[in-house]
């Protein structure tokens, strides 16, 4: 009998760092609020979700700055997708067993802001009934964990090694003298009266319920502090770079860099991003941006009225969400990983669900399929059906949608929601009325109209798409008008059509700026404030520089003052 370890009763030495996860749910943080600066924390304003504000500083004031400005630290906890793939490469365990955990709360456009990973009881619970299934299952081939014999070396000698070789790989750093005395005695503990096994797995329990493998502890080397900011340790980096591109821990070639110190300077970090980067486990972890970004993961959260669009089935939904997926990883691996090209390029992937929604024929099976689309008629990631689907009506297109997604999105400006004392009741679909002229009214009667002309002038440019994303020249039995305005912006001016203002965005240093904020956002897990102003200058410099290349986006990405450094913690 196993003895079962809840994490809120864990003693600390067993947890390190002085934390249990109780006390993860309170106000861990460096001094920038609860966990931190999350969204909407530091005084941060503006951006996509009420979070984030253009850079201030110039370049020349930047370079100016004697020590590195780095913004916010908050802790961060492993989200559902980072927990399943440190399981898997752990343990070599891929039963994916957050899949059975409460969903991650999402604030923002990202399902990794820190501030929304918090710790329910319900989610304790859910830890600790995987932590002993994962036991469980790993001591039965423990010999792929550990490699000590016992009849050799002893079984107090190969406890004790594997404490320190497992539990550096799950803590993603070496044990303190405490957490390994701690977690020592609960291995003598539950081996007492029972064997060997049984106590090397009441220690994987215990790890695997505490607060440094749930959590991504950082608190810089105190030693080489420039005033109030650290630098990260060589260990706290290699998991910030591992998390960051392949959204779980760090591979041998990481912990060796760490063991050696060496992921201190600017070339050392570039050269393991680079790495990483090129290693086919980034994939999933980059396109998860581009599906949260998007807002595409939501599609199953897109109900379409059966009568209105008959062949949008389940297959077809799911189809339509795995085409996205399919087309970033195309542009990241496959094509020049440009924004221009995730922007504008007439390709796409399908199998014989989705064909018809684009109008194809002769495409079997149910493999995606890379195809050639009519560039008169799509663009890039801007007309996919999954992205007209989300931002589309149960039944009809939505301009409004679909303006508001530009305006967040790509331009990185929020729009204000509708007054609370607005009761939003849209119009039934009407025989003879097109959903533009339906809209139309927004734009000219208060108070709808200061927000709503932000955004439908430019959501009409999308009504050639139905609310399944379509192609479509008459809506209601009228000729389709898609011509569009855009205002506020760089790219001011009129366009004709989804695709033209594809083209315009892709051209705009707005547009390519925000992508640059949006990616700091993701790998940050939080909203950018006024102090990151620098790290986000430097940022955008470099896409720019590189003709927006996003993959050397990625690796500038790990050259920020932001993300090699920290404020000093305050007890």
């Amino acid at each position: 009998m196993v003895l079962r370890i809840r994490p809120w009763l864990v003693p600390v030495n067993v947890l390190g760092a002085g934390l249990a996860i109780a006390a993860c749910m309170g106000s861990i943080g460096d001094g920038g609020g609860s966990l931190g600066n999350g969204v909407g924390g530091g005084g941060a304003s503006g951006g996509s979700s009420g979070i984030g504000s253009g850079s201030a500083m110039t370049e020349a004031a930047c370079a100016m700055l004697k020590v590195p400005s780095p913004g916010a630290t908050p802790l961060r906890r492993l989200t559902q997708p980072e927990y399943d793939s440190t399981i898997r490469d752990l343990l070599g365990d891929g039963s994916n067993p957050a899949t059975a955990f409460p969903p991650d709360q999402r604030q923002g456009d990202f399902s990794n802001t820190a501030v929304a990973l918090t710790v329910s009881p319900l989610l304790a619970q859910g830890y600790e009934s995987a932590a002993e299934q994962l036991a469980t299952t790993a001591i039965g081939h423990l010999s792929t964990l550990a490699s000590c014999n016992t009849a050799t070396t002893g079984e107090d000698a190969c406890a004790t090694q594997f404490v320190q070789t497992f539990g550096k790989r799950a803590f993603r750093r070496p044990l303190t003298t405490d957490e390994q005395s701690g977690l020592m005695a609960l291995y003598e503990s539950n081996r007492s009266g029972a064997d060997y096994n049984n106590g090397i797995q009441s220690v994987i329990e215990a790890i695997l319920q505490s607060a440094p493998f749930l959590y991504r502890h950082e608190f810089g080397a105190a030693a080489l502090a420039q005033g109030s900011v650290l630098p990260l340790t060589s260990y706290e980096m290699a998991s910030r770079l591992s998390y960051f591109l392949w959204g779980s821990m760090p591979d041998d070639t990481l912990f060796a860099a760490a063991d050696a110190d060496q992921l201190r300077t600017a070339q050392q970090v570039s050269a393991q991003a680079t790495r990483i980067l090129a290693d086919p486990k980034a994939h999933p972890a980059i396109t998860q941006f581009f599906s949260e970004w998007l807002g595409v993961d939501e599609i199953a959260n897109s109900p379409k009225d059966p009568t209105a669009y008959a062949m949008y089935t389940p297959q077809v939904r799911d189809a339509m969400q795995a085409e996205t997926v399919a087309f970033a990883d195309w542009v990241m691996w496959q094509s020049d990983g440009k924004l221009d090209t995730l922007l504008t390029a007439p390709v796409s992937f399908v199998n014989q669900m989705l064909a018809p929604i684009y109008g194809l024929t002769g495409i079997t099976g149910d493999t995606l399929q890379q195809v050639s689309l009519d560039p008169t008629q799509r663009a890039g990631i801007v007309t996919q059906a999954a992205l007209m689907t989300v931002l589309g009506k149960a039944d009809r297109s939505s301009p409004v949608l679909r303006g508001k997604f530009v305006r967040e999105k790509f331009f990185c400006q929020a729009v204000a929601p509708p007054p609370q004392n607005i009761v939003i009741t849209p119009p039934p679909v009407m025989p003879g009325v097109s959903t533009r002229e339906m809209f139309t009214m927004h734009s000219t009667v208060e108070p709808c109209k200061s927000c709503h002309t932000l955004m439908d002038p430019i959501g009409f440019g999308f009504e050639n798409y139905n609310g399944i994303g379509q192609w479509r020249t008459t809506d209601q039995g009228q000729t389709v008008n898609a011509s569009g305005t855009v205002s506020g912006t760089d790219v001011d001016g009129t366009f004709d059509g989804a695709v033209d203002l594809a083209h315009k965005l892709a051209a705009s240093p707005d547009v390519r700026d925000c992508v640059a904020t949006e990616w700091f956002r993701y790998a940050m897990g939080r909203g950018e404030s006024t102090a990151d102003d620098c790290a986000l200058q430097s940022l955008k410099t470099s896409f720019a520089g590189t003709q927006a290349d996003i993959r050397q986006l990625l690796v500038a990405v790990t050259q920020t003052d932001t993300f090699r450094y920290r404020l000093a913690v305050t007890p």
